[in-house]
């Protein structure tokens, strides 16, 4: 099964997407993951990118798209594969679309984990991340339970920061919800629930 997964910051994606790999062994593509690693490796197009991000830039599309692309033709990427973070916009679903009918593959599902941004800057602002190891927690967690390192607040975990990612989801992302509504593959769940109640409620819906 080929799953774009789409959602605000903090609406639960990474969670659910996680579970469902643990399951089903889908292969979890996260753009984020994918440029650090690409300029960990020192990559043509991790090198590429590592210049617009040190210059304080977006990473452009086409760049995106070609890593995204050379992911997807990796073999643990045949058997089924969760996008997480891509497309970011109807340009880059058009793309997306392209690239996947050239492989001859499409997209099952896009999923949608709606939580209302009132809930999310509440839940987000009272995380807390280990500097160590990147476990988080609530606040109050003074010292990371997994490995014992220091718990502290994140600067895009502020309520200020996470309301400007909000806004920059509803310019950007949200349009992506009426695209593949239009392609009759969108799948909604809401996920200001539990994390097991909303995982069943997501399998329901893919039919798994």
């Amino acid at each position: 099964m080929n799953i774009v997964l789409l959602g605000g910051p903090g609406a639960g994606k990474g969670t659910q997407a996680q579970k469902l790999v643990e399951e089903f062994g889908f292969a979890h593509i996260s753009t984020g993951d994918l440029l650090r690693a690409a300029i960990k490796e020192g990559s043509k197009l991790g090198k590429k990118a590592k210049g617009y991000m040190d210059a304080g830039q977006l990473v452009p599309d086409d760049l995106v798209i070609d890593l995204v692309k050379e992911r997807l033709e990796a073999d643990d990427a045949q058997g089924g594969f969760i996008l997480d973070g891509f497309p970011r916009n109807t340009a880059q679903a058009v793309a997306l679309d392209s690239e996947l009918s050239i492989m001859e593959r499409t997209l099952d599902a896009a999923l949608l984990v709606s939580v209302d941004p009132d809930v999310i800057v509440k839940r987000l602002s009272s995380r807390r991340t280990c500097r160590s190891c990147g476990y988080t927690a609530p606040a109050g967690t003074e010292t990371c339970p997994r490995c014992g390192g220091e718990m502290y607040q994140r600067d895009d975990d502020k309520p200020e920061t996470i309301q400007h990612r909000l806004d920059v989801y509803a310019t950007q992302t949200a349009p992506l919800v009426e695209y593949y509504k239009g392609h009759s593959i969108l799948k909604e769940v809401d996920g200001d629930r539990p994390v097991d109640n909303v995982y069943a409620d997501v399998k329901a819906l893919l039919n798994l």
